[in-house]
């Protein structure tokens, strides 16, 4: 028995029946949801972890492998393609940060410079996203013949002697990260968009109001108050750029000299079948991204994002 504030005995309210059926509604209706999480998330995801684990049957032929729990496939391969590893988190960051750079005007002119024109808005929005109407293996293949040796771009600048007539680049490292930036940059613009269209923009009057430059107010009130869509933008845009494995493939803007570990899993996956390998890669991999994720984070102060 409790006793209340004047030392009465008093009794513990009854729950609340349409309280507890709202919870039962609640828990029923995500139950789809958490079946799916459940079936096509946890199951793959284990499954990738038992794969790593596995060994080839001895005589088994092609594709055979039993569970032994060889933990010995992560340092081995770890240290056999550290180097690509390497080379993909390179690429990939350099891809984000040229995303970002081109990225943050495009958004800023399209919620902020375009806000009293709705029209004008809406169709800036339809010409970010429109490119994902095209596949995304025919926007590289079409930019590996713009930038071809003598090509719609290198041909101009090679026919003014902007640069050497041997001059190339497609095949190299610019190349790959040129094309991961393009194809992923409706991932950065639309999150960093959605923070600038909802600025106040009477914080930025204020700023000029205090007489602060339009520099000191875009670094002191603009970007701060963005900085959920660039954090959000950056994040969508490092992890698929991770693992892309079109742009540094060598029928596209790739060469020999660009492989990131997606090219070694898709190759090891389709040819040689070694599973256990392709698993352990993917397994680095996503802790490669996980890693350098948790470390932006901390370091950018968004525990709260998370």
């Amino acid at each position: 028995m409790a006793f209340g504030a004047f030392g009465g005995p008093t009794t513990a309210a009854p729950a609340d029946p349409s309280a507890r059926k709202r919870s039962k509604v609640a828990l029923f209706l995500l139950l789809p949801g958490v079946a799916y999480l459940a079936l096509f998330f946890v199951v793959p995801l284990v499954s990738l972890f038992v794969t790593a684990l596995k060994s080839p049957i001895p005589g088994g032929g092609k594709g055979a492998y039993q569970f032994d729990f060889v933990w010995q496939n992560y340092p081995n391969y770890f240290v056999d393609n550290g180097e690509v590893l390497v080379r993909t988190g390179i690429y990939a960051l350099a891809a984000t940060v040229l995303a970002l750079l081109f990225s943050y005007p495009l958004a800023y002119f399209i919620g902020v410079t375009l806000r009293r024109f709705p029209l004008l808005q809406a169709l800036g929005l339809t010409l970010v996203i429109a490119p994902f109407f095209i596949s995304f293996l025919l926007r590289t293949f079409a930019w590996k013949q713009l930038l071809a040796d003598e090509g719609v771009v290198l041909g101009s600048l090679k026919a003014i002697s902007a640069i050497g007539p041997d001059a190339q680049f497609n095949g190299t490292p610019g190349a790959v990260i040129f094309g991961i930036a393009y194809n992923f940059i409706p991932f950065m613009t639309l999150p960093i968009y959605a923070s600038l269209e909802k600025l106040d923009l009477r914080y930025v009057e204020a700023g000029g109001d205090l007489y602060a430059n339009p520099v000191r107010t875009f670094f002191a009130v603009t970007l701060p108050l963005s900085a959920p869509g660039v954090i959000s933008g950056t994040l969508l845009t490092f992890i698929p750029a991770s693992g892309d494995y079109i742009n540094a493939s060598n029928a596209f803007l790739g060469g020999s000299d660009t492989t990131m570990l997606g090219n070694v899993i898709e190759k090891r996956f389709l040819s040689s079948e070694d599973y256990p390998q392709v698993a352990t890669l993917s397994v680095i991999l996503m802790a490669f991204i996980l890693i350098l994720i948790a470390i932006y984070l901390r370091r950018t102060d968004t525990e709260e994002l998370i």
